[in-house]
């Protein structure tokens, strides 16, 4: 089965294990610990993703109301102070407005990840209501292909059925991923063309360009 343009929904975790605003601070401690996870979204009655509350605010809260009246006290911000001195989910979340969609591929979603430095985006439908979840490990799990496959496909899907040329004249090796492509492409254009769609290619860590362009 081809793989290209894997989508959001094809790795994100559903359904998700979520809180509404009025949960308790012991309910989320709890929650986190038995579900093995470090986030939980908060969704509202009808389950519109309204925020996430993590182990770090949960954290945060100890940590500041512990050290009440000290110095680490004196310095915080007053948004800061008054979020540990929530008591419920609603008091403790952070308000989201990044989310991804299930058709969303799954490199959108990696880049997201990366720029905004998250370990895991919500995924909404578009009435915004909360559909799954997924993690840095979820996007990862496409660079777990064999070579083989990775090599069928290029040869397959992109050279011979988008690109619509022989495959022949092209040698194309993977190794753990990474991808030597040879050959004399007709032009410099499609040699391009070639490159770039290996590179979207889910698994292709990295590709190695030894094509012989046309110089004129």
């Amino acid at each position: 089965m081809a793989h290209r343009n894997n989508r959001v929904k094809d790795v994100m975790t559903a359904p998700v294990v979520a809180v509404t605003p009025t949960a308790s601070f012991k309910e989320l401690a709890v929650m986190l610990r038995r579900h093995r996870v470090s986030a939980l979204p908060v969704v509202d009655d009808d389950t519109k993703l309204i925020g996430i509350v993590s182990e770090a605010d949960l954290l945060a809260k100890e940590a500041l109301n512990g050290g009440r009246g000290g110095t680490i006290a004196g310095q915080v911000r007053h948004r800061e102070q008054e979020k540990a001195d929530g008591v419920t989910a609603g008091d403790l979340m952070t308000r989201l407005t990044v989310t991804v969609t299930p058709d969303d591929t799954v490199e959108q979603a990696a880049r997201l990840m990366y720029h905004l430095r998250v370990k895991r985006l919500p995924v909404v439908d578009p009435g915004g209501h909360l559909v799954g979840i997924v993690s840095r490990t979820d996007v990862l799990a496409v660079y777990d292909r064999p070579d083989e496959q990775i090599t069928a496909e290029i040869t397959g899907e992109v050279i011979r059925r988008e690109l619509l040329i022989d495959p022949a004249p092209f040698t194309v090796t993977v190794a753990d991923g990474v991808v030597t492509v040879a050959g004399a492409p007709e032009t410099a254009e499609l040699g391009r063309t070639l490159v770039e769609k290996i590179r979207h290619v889910p698994g292709v860590v990295d590709i190695h360009d030894e094509l012989s362009y046309p110089t004129i």
